[in-house]
């Protein structure tokens, strides 16, 4: 058994002997498992560095509050992978490849081939309406490019091959509650459970929880903001050809009722609506709302509400309105509201804006996204040892964050915490003393592309101070 705290200190964490530590209440939990590398979150960045971790020979525990793993990819229905090229270089790589391929083998992901990435009328009458374009070109049409457009709980059975095949010890309904810090180093955290808290130990501890739930909670130093949340939706029995065959025939009548139904929604990107790989369903990326945070129970049971009484409106309102979605049905909410920011690790170097646009390279690059470059560095908290983070809660200022948080990318963080966190155990090390070289070539050893080569729009940060 061990004893842990209620937490009732400051940054709700403890430091000193475990079986020492007192505040004004003890928590007794079982102790469940020791691994060498424990990941707290099962979202696309949990997963890859779970899976890498386990493929790299390490003894790996997964925790996972829902029911299925995906988070926002499956629960939260992001159904498009994109920010992964850079003009036609295709950036971001390995497992979110793993991901990709093996969903097009079930039939559930749709990806233009290399021929059709391009500009033109037709192509994008082909393709547009997968969200399958490069979403930062201000060209009309914008062009195709290499994305997936995926069916949620497709993603949801990958996962769980994917965790399977490599070993991963997976616990799913296992809510974080709590961190067992020792001395500033992280040997654990504490679960809530139906069958009571549970404890579970490790070597290094990975955060992956999109909120940085543990790290906050060991004492790391964080930023906090928010941006729009999404309760995504998807329709059916849509006849998508005579919708679409509407728009192209009657460009300004459907540009006004769309506009009216994004009024409805209170928000909405470009496209309110796009194909999936199941015929006659939709996916309605909306309604996008500002002001709420997510992290307060009480404001995201009210994003909750609003979000669906617009949806009910929208919907009443499509029905009538718009061509070939006369006899629509609502087919399912998704179960976990789109948060895209809440508390921002401030760790051992924060990224900011201008590193992103400035598309600003690192000696010390780990992970890449579409253009920009994430330093080890941005995923190692100062505070406390043998903890790391991936995700869009990684370490950078909100206005950075916003342009650099989507799911390949996080899921290229989630690869390159893996493999350190292995390193680290295979070596004896502390995580922060991981080599960046050696997780560099690690991730090219599991086909990840660590950004290590700097394309050539890229702005080389001769002065970086890395990680001995």
């Amino acid at each position: 058994m061990i004893n842990t705290a209620s937490f009732a200190v400051p940054e709700n964490t403890f430091s000193g002997s475990l079986e020492l530590a007192t505040t004004t209440a003890d928590l007794t939990a079982p102790v469940i498992s020791r691994s060498n590398v424990l990941v707290v979150g099962g979202g696309p960045a949990g997963v890859a560095a779970a899976v890498t971790a386990a493929r790299s020979g390490a003894k790996v525990t997964l925790l996972e509050r829902y029911s299925s793993l995906g988070g926002l990819a499956s629960g939260g229905m992001v159904l498009v992978l994109d920010d992964m090229i850079n003009g036609q270089e295709i950036t971001v790589t390995g497992i979110v490849s793993e991901y990709v391929e093996r969903l097009q083998k079930l039939g559930l992901a749709v990806v233009p081939p290399a021929d059709d990435r391009k500009t033109s009328e037709e192509l994008w009458n082909k393709w547009g309406r997968y969200g399958t374009f490069d979403f930062h070109s201000h060209t009309t049409p914008k062009p195709i490019c290499y994305a997936a457009a995926f069916d949620p709980d497709g993603w949801k059975r990958v996962s769980n091959d994917l965790v399977r095949e490599a070993g991963v010890d997976l616990r799913l309904h296992s809510w974080f509650s709590r961190p067992i810090v020792d001395n500033g180093v992280m040997k654990g955290v504490i679960c809530e459970t139906k069958s009571g808290p549970q404890a579970f130990m490790a070597d290094v501890v990975i955060d992956t929880t999109g909120d940085i739930d543990v790290a906050s909670r060991a004492g790391a130093s964080y930023a906090k903001d928010n941006y729009i949340t999404t309760l995504v939706f998807r329709l059916g029995n849509v006849d998508t050809k005579a919708a679409e065959a509407f728009e192209q025939a009657n460009p300004k009548e459907a540009r006004a009722i769309n506009r009216k139904i994004k009024r409805l929604l209170g928000g909405a990107w470009e496209l309110w609506w796009l194909k999936t790989p199941i015929d006659g369903v939709v996916w309605c990326n909306a309604p996008h709302m500002s002001g709420f945070d997510g992290t307060d129970p009480a404001e995201m049971t009210a994003a909750e509400f609003a979000a669906r009484d617009r949806i009910s409106e929208a919907v009443d309102y499509v029905r009538a309105n718009l061509p070939g979605f006369e006899n629509c049905y609502m087919l399912d909410v998704a179960s976990q509201m789109g948060v895209r920011q809440t508390r921002l690790l401030q760790g051992e170097y924060v990224m900011t804006k201008d590193d992103v646009t400035q598309r600003r390279h690192f000696a010390d690059t780990v992970a890449r996204g579409r253009d920009y470059y994430y330093p080890y560095r941005s995923l190692l908290p100062k505070e406390v040892d043998q903890l790391l983070v991936a995700g869009r809660h990684y370490s950078a200022t909100p206005d950075a964050q916003k342009m650099s948080r989507e799911i390949p990318p996080c899921m290229a963080m989630g690869q390159a915490v893996g493999v350190a966190a292995a390193l680290a155990v295979e070596n004896g090390a502390l995580v922060r003393d991981v080599s960046a070289l050696d997780i560099q070539q690690g991730m090219r050893r599991h086909g990840a592309d660590p950004g290590d080569v700097p394309s050539s729009n890229a702005t080389i940060d001769a002065d970086a101070v890395v990680p001995a």
